[in-house]
């Protein structure tokens, strides 16, 4: 680096969400991301109004488990407020993955709600391979509850928690 160059601080991003579980859909997204940052912290929300099938420690080793070719990457735990989380861990911004153009409005008025609360933090939006566009964690335990097939929707270790929790 030049002497005068003006020095950078790594630019850290924060990829939210509940991940129950994680699928390759999210993993896709990860990996986009991870190109595009320093650092990515997949923030799992413990969410627990949403009854989440997987505790968010067990969700948090899901996801460990598949990152060894991401060594940008790093996962925690949040409540609350995202950008409150993510102001905390000197962000610069959030990764929201776009599925289809139905995700398009909440994700929209999410990131326009965000903007309002903390204007420092920007969301990025990122799309994932057309294979998984359709895929969500709802439907993917909504087959795995009923003993269908669903390796090709998320990694082998978290397919393996969903047959251990399902009984098949």
């Amino acid at each position: 680096m030049a002497p005068d160059a003006p020095k950078t601080t790594p630019r850290l991003c924060i990829f939210a969400g509940t991940f129950d579980p994680v699928t390759l859909g999210h993993l896709d997204v990860l990996h986009r991301a991870a190109r595009l940052f320093d650092t990515v912290l997949i923030a799992v929300a413990r969410n627990i109004d949403k009854a989440p099938l997987f505790t968010a420690d067990e969700r948090v080793a899901l996801i460990r488990a598949n990152l060894a070719d991401l060594p940008n990457t790093c996962v925690d735990v949040f409540d609350g407020l995202l950008v409150e989380f993510a102001m905390k861990r000197n962000a610069c911004a959030i990764i929201r993955g776009l599925r289809a153009l139905s995700d398009f409005e909440f994700e929209f008025n999410m990131a326009l709600m965000n903007r309002h609360l903390e204007p420092r933090i920007e969301t990025v939006f990122v799309m994932p391979r057309d294979a998984y566009s359709y895929t969500s964690s709802t439907l993917v335990k909504q087959v795995a509850k009923l003993g269908g097939d669903i390796t090709k929707f998320v990694p082998p270790n978290v397919a393996a928690k969903l047959r251990e929790k399902f009984g098949a």
